[in-house]
């Protein structure tokens, strides 16, 4: 079978083409679907991608995560379906309750644009099962709203059922608490992370080289896991 994924577009976002080359370039049917749309159009996963919905109005995402098509996503979500979402969209699942806690301004009130060396927490969900268990990778990070919190008792949660998917290494970027980069549901259907994995895919246009020690296409492993997952579901 060929994975067919959807890309979400919203008022406001700026990388669901890079989102649905990542996919192709992965080996995956890309399908973009609309904000207004309550049609999932038969995907087999879902991707909320990066930008500034809305224009970041009220707070990032909490706009977008009551668009028309959100209760499909919920929807699909809760049955099974894969769904990621990247930076606006990691934004979206939290406002939307698909993922807990919420993420603001970052700590220094800066917009940053840096590549960002992670460590992956968990590989048994749909988009890091071609990770390994405390691998360190690199992947581009932008975001002004990035700094992610949670109350304590939720942290603890978060902490003691696995459920941090990635970590910021060296440098955090934004001030969120533990240094969370990315959360998975309990499923490991949902996974969400500020980072940009679609900006990471292709050699030659992914981060430094010399930071990543490799070629630069790490990013690319998300898309990957995740048409592999659903090719052995099929």
């Amino acid at each position: 079978m060929t994975a067919r994924i959807g890309v979400i577009t919203f008022p406001g976002s700026l990388d669901d083409v890079d989102a649905r080359r990542a996919v192709r370039l992965a080996g995956g049917e890309p399908v973009a679907l609309w904000h207004g749309s309550h049609d999932l159009e038969g995907v087999d996963a879902l991707i909320l991608p990066g930008g500034f919905s809305y224009g970041d109005y009220l707070r990032a995402g909490a706009i977008a995560a009551l668009a028309p098509i959100m209760a499909e996503v919920k929807d699909a979500a809760a049955g099974g379906m894969p769904v990621l979402g990247i930076c606006n969209g990691f934004q979206m699942l939290v406002e939307a309750h698909l993922l807990p806690g919420g993420l603001i301004r970052n700590a220094h009130q800066q917009f940053i644009r840096r590549d960002q060396r992670l460590r992956v927490e968990s590989t048994s969900t749909a988009w890091t099962a071609d990770f390994a268990d405390g691998e360190e990778i690199v992947i581009p990070l932008k975001n002004a709203d990035g700094g992610y919190i949670a109350d304590a008792d939720t942290l603890a949660r978060i902490e003691g059922e696995g459920l941090v998917a990635f970590r910021y290494l060296g440098v955090n970027p934004n001030g969120s608490l533990n240094d969370i980069a990315g959360l998975r549901n309990e499923r490991g259907n949902v996974v969400g992370l500020m980072p940009h994995p679609e900006h990471a895919v292709e050699e030659g246009f992914g981060p430094d080289t010399r930071l990543a020690m490799r070629s630069g296409v790490d990013g690319r492993r998300f898309f990957t896991s995740a048409i592999a997952s659903l090719v052995a579901a099929a």
